[in-house]
């Protein structure tokens, strides 16, 4: 989980929902164990190649990505093929399923052509609230068990590094248009009913401008939550019950 490839997987023992196909296919395809039958789509949330560059691979090996229609646009684009029969699309509000996944999308603030972070229901990891680069969200949410949310960076640090040349102006600005500061999704947090939260996953650090532990440490202290930094491999177990 990072700018340099985005994948997660919730799976149970039949099926698995893939959420971003930002590796590369061969490495989405260990996590998977090899048993592509088991994968009942892929939720796709924007067009950069963090998030989709495994995106053609995946549909030719026959799992149906969903994705608004200006994301899988984008994504014809960036990879540079025509339009696939499993490429579905989603629509802000309206519900739809992938296999006993059910899934509402919602509109998010990025620099791409019609991002969306999605609302996913299951009877044994409840819901769950997947949010990845935004600056914003506009939505509140009831009857949350699960979160998986950006926390990209601290102002502070990006302020520090701009003081020492270290980041240049453009990308300070870019940034703050199209990613989730800590100070933000702190916001977004105290926003929602976290009551009946098990965990919240932070993810999409930024390599430079973050600090996991303090952002650990820091939504900890304003949810008293379970907070866990995503890492590769790391696997936790997602439910709609305490224990």
């Amino acid at each position: 989980s990072s700018s340099a490839g985005n994948c997660y997987l919730l799976e149970n023992e039949k099926e698995t929902l893939i959420i971003e196909a930002g590796l590369r296919f061969d490495d989405i395809k260990r996590g998977l164990k090899y048993n592509l039958r088991k994968g009942c789509g892929c939720l796709v949330s924007h067009e950069h190649g963090d998030h989709c560059k495994g995106a053609k691979d995946m549909l030719n090996a026959g799992i149906t990505i969903f994705a608004s229609e200006g994301t899988h646009k984008g994504i014809n684009g960036f990879l540079k093929f025509d339009r696939h029969h499993r490429q579905v699309n989603v629509f802000p509000g309206q519900q739809f399923y992938a296999g006993n996944f059910r899934i509402i999308p919602f509109d998010v603030k990025h620099d791409a052509y019609q991002p969306t972070g999605f609302l996913i229901n299951h009877e044994e990891t409840g819901t769950i609230l997947f949010v990845t680069d935004t600056y914003y969200v506009a939505n509140t949410f009831r009857g949350l068990n699960n979160v998986i949310v950006e926390a990209n960076f601290c102002q502070k640090i990006l302020d520090g590094r701009m003081a020492a040349g270290e980041s240049p102006d453009f990308l300070r600005n870019r940034i703050f248009k199209s990613h989730m500061s800590l100070a933000t999704c702190k916001d977004l947090l105290r926003a929602n009913d976290l009551s009946n939260v098990n965990n919240i996953v932070l993810i999409h650090l930024s390599d430079s401008n973050s600090d996991a532990k303090r952002f650990q440490q820091e939504i900890t202290e304003v949810t008293g939550k379970v907070v866990t930094i995503a890492e590769p491999g790391l696997q936790i177990n997602f439910s709609k019950n305490p224990f």
